[in-house]
């Protein structure tokens, strides 16, 4: 669907309508994907004090203290370059020897309790100026090295005293033997980890490719983590009605027109025009976006898409968009076979997040 179009094919009106992400094809370069690994815009504000642990689950309580106390004990960390360096650390003395023990936390848990909170909680409270902080999603994590190079990113991600890493997801062995050797390096330098998943470091990777190879590397990572488990329901679900019905073609295309910052573009058309951009661009891909509107919403196709859906999601969710939409729910959107397998994680909590931007999108009817 064109920008200002309302049905496929059509004319473009200029300066009229409301946007469209299938006519974007964003370019970013390497210094912002550095520049832009801080948390995301949802959690510009969050801190330990605003994270509200349920009374019926210690572990929350004990995770906010343990995460307290890391971020006490960063203090006295000094990174590699002890902060004096270039935007990809060049300039660096040499780096100091590491300390004994893990260098990192590891945040496990089911989908929707807090653990994202937790760790932009961390990245705000360590005592290190911004620049010397990172935080990014796994997926980003290998879209920086796929930019900068492997060497180029261990030498700029070394003058850090923390890196967190969300959603850490091990989809290829790859990725697996990837990043594992990039924090062994980064642990080296004495930098500090901590990462958030949904499942124990010695569970990821089963079911998925050689499951042999991914506990070898993954048994040897893990040993970088104190595992915290934060159990609890998905508070996105807490007290809340069932995710509401689609609405019609009509209604979402009304309210695009009428929501100034509103994209509107056709599912299976984005979903093609997805395959076309890299998922390391879809933030770039949703900048100005004051809500997503989309019509004809139907099951996925495949695997590949479906893990592109995933990140467009995250990115979503992260810039708090919310989405509007005809055809299926969003609990329609995959197949069983895929959330059987060894992607589910994945897939249950593009679900969850989607079905809480629909949420959100209730409020833009009336406007």
């Amino acid at each position: 669907m064109s920008s200002s179009s309302t049905t496929p094919g059509s004319s473009p009106l200029p300066d009229a309508g409301p946007l469209s992400l299938c006519a974007r094809e964003p370019h970013v370069p390497a210094d912002r994907l550095v520049a832009e690994m801080v948390p995301p815009p949802r959690f510009d504000s969050v801190r330990f004090a605003t994270y509200i642990p349920d009374p019926d689950q210690p572990s929350q309580t004990e995770a906010v203290r343990v995460l307290e106390g890391f971020a006490a004990g960063l203090g006295g960390t000094q990174a590699a370059g002890n902060g004096k360096r270039g935007l990809f650390g060049f300039g660096r003395a040499k780096a100091p020897k590491a300390p004994a023990g893990p260098r990192g936390v590891y945040l496990d848990g089911g989908y929707g309790v807090g653990k994202t909170h937790l760790l932009a909680s961390l990245w705000h409270a360590a005592p290190a100026e911004p620049s010397r902080k990172a935080f990014g999603t796994f997926v980003e994590l290998t879209n920086l090295v796929g930019a900068l190079g492997f060497q180029q990113t261990v030498r700029t991600l070394s003058g850090h005293s923390l890196l967190c890493i969300d959603e850490f997801e091990l989809d290829d062995p790859g990725d697996t033997v990837l990043v594992s050797t990039l924090l062994g390096k980064l642990v080296e330098a004495g930098v500090a980890l901590a990462a958030t998943s949904n499942t124990l470091p010695g569970k990821l990777g089963e079911g998925r490719f050689a499951a042999a190879d991914f506990l070898r590397e993954i048994q040897g990572l893990s040993a970088h983590f104190r595992t915290l488990r934060i159990d609890g329901e998905d508070y996105r679900h807490r007290g809340l009605p069932e995710a509401p019905a689609p609405f019609s073609d009509e209604e979402v295309m009304k309210t695009a027109f009428a929501t100034e910052g509103a994209s509107l573009d056709d599912f299976p058309h984005l979903l093609e025009h997805l395959a076309r951009v890299h998922p390391s661009r879809y933030g770039a891909l949703t900048d100005g976006l004051r809500a997503v509107c989309l019509t004809g919403v139907r099951p996925v196709p495949d695997q590949s898409t479906a893990l592109r859906l995933v990140v467009l999601a995250d990115r979503l969710y992260d810039r708090e968009v919310p989405v509007l939409a005809s055809g299926l729910p969003f609990d329609k959107l995959f197949s069983e076979e895929m959330l059987n397998g060894g992607y589910r994680k994945k897939y249950f909590r593009a679900i969850s997040r989607l079905t809480a931007l629909a949420r959100d999108a209730k409020g833009l009817l009336g406007a």
